[in-house]
């Protein structure tokens, strides 16, 4: 029998924040990244939800059904971490594990780095430390381009929707006709604003000047029992960069590679439930 999933909003700072919840029990906060919702973690709310857990998937900013601000210092990544916060105080969570995917994982080792004392151990989908990000090489770099093409206001806005969102479809799901979540992403970013909020993420967050380091500067280091988990298929990041993060890892370390494209919480779900279900014991 499936578990209820309710939603409700949470203010954080003016800015509503639609929160998915599911179950009792040791809490765990999920964090999606582009161009998603909280619904990328169904699979996850039911199978965490009906083992015990507390499940608390909210939508990032900008996407799904919470606020999209419009001005782009509003999706800077001190605002994310206390949209977290705003979340974590309203259901009254004191520490929490996390799991995060894409952009969900950057803000989960950045909440990570900034409030140790309210993780119990992180999950990272795809995207790993920043320190081996950095260190991956050309290679991730060339991955990456994409980033520094959403840096340019007005661009992406007008080629990614053309043509019943031809672009997207080529760029990001390899020109596939219809895919259940490719179809929800397309719906997402159709909506009023949508488009241009997901891609305030990358703006306020990316500096080109920074985009070729060659030295890996002074970052933090994580103590928590740390889980990474990459995917055989993905377009966008290298098995380096995230198997190379428990270099930056003083507590317990795990890499794990499953299989499939990008979008691990609905492209392998059985295998990453089961990696979740045993690492959150």
């Amino acid at each position: 029998m499936a578990t209820d999933i309710v939603e409700h909003t949470v203010d954080s700072g003016g800015v509503r924040i639609n929160v998915a919840t599911a179950g009792q029990g040791r809490p765990v906060l999920l964090l999606h990244g582009f161009p998603d919702s909280w619904h990328l973690w169904e699979s996850q709310i039911q199978a965490l939800a009906q083992s015990g857990h507390r499940v608390v998937a909210p939508d990032l900013r900008g996407h799904g059904e919470s606020d999209r601000p419009e001005d782009v210092a509003a999706y800077r990544m001190p605002r994310l971490i206390a949209d977290i916060l705003a979340v974590l105080a309203d259901l009254g969570i004191e520490k929490t594990a996390v799991v995060g995917h894409d952009w969900g994982a950057a803000l989960a080792w950045s909440f990570t780095f900034r409030h140790p004392e309210r993780v119990e151990r992180l999950t990272v989908l795809s995207v790993g430390h920043p320190g081996a990000s950095i260190s991956a090489g050309l290679v991730q770099r060339q991955l990456s381009w994409y980033m520094l093409w959403f840096l340019h206001v007005g661009v992406a806005e007008s080629v990614l929707p053309a043509g019943d969102w031809q672009a997207f479809r080529e760029w990001a799901w390899q020109g596939v006709d219809t895919d259940p979540l490719m179809d929800g992403q397309i719906a997402g970013l159709s909506r009023p604003g949508a488009l241009v909020a997901a891609l305030n993420l990358y703006r306020a967050n990316i500096r080109p000047e920074t985009y070729f380091l060659s030295d890996v500067p002074q970052l933090p280091r994580v103590s928590c029992p740390v889980l990474g988990v990459w995917s055989s298929g993905d377009l966008f990041l290298t098995r380096e960069q995230m198997e190379r993060s428990g270099e930056w890892i003083d507590g317990p370390w795990q890499f794990a590679e499953v299989p499939g494209p990008h979008w691990i919480p609905a492209q392998a779900p059985a295998e990453l439930n089961a990696l979740l279900l045993d690492f959150l014991a």
